[in-house]
C-alpha cells in the first residue's frame, strides 16, 4: 500500500541524506549537533517507513542497500529543489549569497574583475570564492562544495578528460573552442628558421600538469606520428610556463591555449605565439572545448542560471 508523504516527518529525509553522505551514525550526529542515539532512532523510523534496512554494518563501515543506493541521487536533487523553493520567498533571501567558483587560470585572471563586478551589482551582499580548477574540482562540484567550474577539456578520442566521459549527473555547456599555441620569446632562434614540425621539436619544451597528468593530447598525437617532445621542465600552471618562457638566456618554449595571447600581451610583451605545426585530423584532436560545468541538481537554480548567462555575456564581449 502506498504511504502518504504527509505522514512522514520531512526532517527524516534530511537526516537520511547526511547518513548517505557520512556512512556513520556518529559523524551524522556530530554534524547535526545531536546525540548518536537521536540519529539511531531516526534511522529506525526511516527503516520502518521504507521497509528496508537502508544501511548494513560491515567491517568497513556502513554499506548501502540497493534501495538506499538507488535513491541517493534523487534525494539530493529533491532536497536541492526544496532549497530553491525557499529561495523564492523574497529579495531578502538573496542576501549573503556565496558564489563558489572553480576557474582555469589564467582564464580567471582575464575575466575575474568583470565577473565579480557583475555579481556585486546584481547581489550587493554576495561573497565570491574562486579557486583554480584542478583534478579535485569535479568532485567538489559533485559534493556541492562548488557551484560551477569553467575549464578546458580535451578532444582527443583517447583522452581521459573528454566531455564524453563526464558523469551523467554533470551538466555542461561549451562556451568556446580553442587551439593550443606555442609561446616563445621574440629573440628565440626558432623564429629564424622555417616554422615546421622539425623546428618545433628541435628545442626544449616547458610542460604543465594537466589534470594531474604530465602528458596530454599533443603527446598522444605526436606518438601517432612517431614523434615526441623533449620536455625539460614541468610546472603547475600556464602562468608559470609563460613566465619562464619569457625569461632570457634559454631556448625553451611553452604551450598554452590561444586565449592566453591576451594575458601574455599584458604581462609578457616579449612573448610571441605560433601555431603548433600540425594540420588536418591531427590538429582537430588538439582542440580544447572550454566548458561551463555544474551539477544537474543546480540546472534550475536561479543563481546558477544567472551566473551562466553572465559568464557567456562577458565572453561574448571579449570575443
Amino acid at each position: 500500500m502506498t504511504k502518504s508523504l504527509s505522514r512522514l516527518d520531512l526532517n527524516l529525509l534530511f537526516i537520511l541524506q547526511l547518513l548517505l553522505q557520512e556512512r556513520s551514525v556518529s559523524k551524522t550526529a556530530k554534524k547535526l549537533n545531536v546525540t548518536p542515539s537521536t540519529v539511531s532512532k531516526s534511522l529506525a523510523k526511516l527503516r520502518d517507513w521504507f521497509d528496508d534496512p537502508l544501511f548494513v554494518k560491515t567491517p568497513q563501515g556502513f554499506q548501502l542497500t540497493p534501495l538506499a543506493h538507488g535513491m541517493e541521487q534523487e534525494l539530493s536533487e529533491w532536497l536541492q529543489m526544496g532549497k530553491q523553493l525557499m529561495a523564492k520567498r523574497g529579495d531578502e533571501m538573496t542576501k549573503g549569497l556565496t558564489f563558489e567558483l572553480m576557474l582555469e587560470s589564467p582564464l580567471l585572471l582575464i575575466m575575474l574583475n568583470e565577473l565579480t563586478q557583475a555579481i556585486y551589482t546584481q547581489y550587493p551582499d554576495a561573497k565570491v570564492k574562486v579557486r583554480n580548477w584542478d583534478y579535485d574540482s569535479l568532485e567538489a562540484i559533485v559534493r556541492g562544495e562548488a557551484d560551477m567550474g569553467f575549464t578546458g577539456r580535451e578532444s582527443h578520442p583517447r583522452s581521459k578528460e573528454s566531455l564524453d566521459l563526464l558523469p551523467y549527473f554533470i551538466d555542461f555547456e561549451v562556451l568556446f573552442t580553442d587551439l593550443p599555441q606555442v609561446y616563445l620569446r621574440r629573440d628565440h632562434p626558432a623564429l629564424q628558421e622555417e616554422w615546421n614540425i622539425d623546428t618545433f621539436l628541435k628545442y626544449s619544451h616547458i610542460n604543465i600538469l594537466w589534470e594531474k597528468s604530465e602528458t596530454w593530447a599533443l603527446d598522444d598525437v605526436l606518438i601517432e606520428l612517431g614523434l615526441s617532445r623533449n620536455i625539460v621542465l614541468t610546472l603547475a600552471s600556464f602562468e608559470q610556463s609563460l613566465f619562464v618562457a619569457a625569461e632570457p638566456h634559454h631556448n625553451m618554449m611553452a604551450i598554452a591555449p590561444q586565449y592566453c595571447e591576451q594575458y601574455a600581451r599584458q604581462l609578457h610583451p616579449d612573448l610571441v605565439s605560433r601555431p603548433i605545426p600540425i594540420s588536418g585530423e591531427y590538429l582537430d584532436k588538439l582542440a580544447i572545448p572550454f566548458t561551463l560545468i555544474w551539477h544537474k541538481r543546480n540546472s534550475h537554480n536561479p543563481k546558477i542560471t544567472w551566473l551562466r548567462s553572465k559568464i557567456k555575456a562577458i565572453y561574448q564581449q571579449h570575443d
